[in-house]
């Protein structure tokens, strides 16, 4: 049993293979439970947002939408941290988007659409449910 397996709960039938799969493990194994990752469609409302920010910049802030990335993740709470480049211009560090759950994503979207509009940004997209 050396091999590593991931199995998502998605059936009673999975639940059951899950628990053959601890019972059979040897002893100093790990077993894990964790929520799922974000979702396609959360990641690519997320970039088409941070678009929307970027070329509107509002306030008058003009940032990358890798940048807006990081400044709302750090707003939410996730560390990230700037570094300056090479070229001396800062660049951000930290928390990856790609590691988020489904439910920090949905918080993240949530921030950035409430942010947005307070600040008069208008969304290319409908708004839809980051869930």
């Amino acid at each position: 049993m050396a091999r590593d397996y991931t199995i998502t709960l998605t059936s009673g039938f999975q639940r059951e293979r899950a628990k053959r799969f601890i019972d059979r493990a040897p002893a100093g194994y790990v077993a894990s439970v964790q929520e799922p990752r974000r979702t396609q469609e959360q990641n690519d409302r997320m970039w088409a947002m941070l678009t929307d920010i970027s070329v509107q910049q509002p306030l008058g802030r003009r940032h990358t939408p890798d940048d807006w990335k990081a400044i709302f993740m750090n707003a939410c709470g996730w560390e990230c941290q700037f570094v300056d480049g090479l070229d001396g211009r800062p660049f951000p560090k930290g928390f990856r988007s790609s590691h988020l759950t489904k439910s920090q994503m949905s918080t993240l979207i949530d921030f950035m659409s409430a942010w947005g509009s307070e600040n008069g940004v208008v969304w290319s997209e409908p708004h839809q449910d980051a869930a």
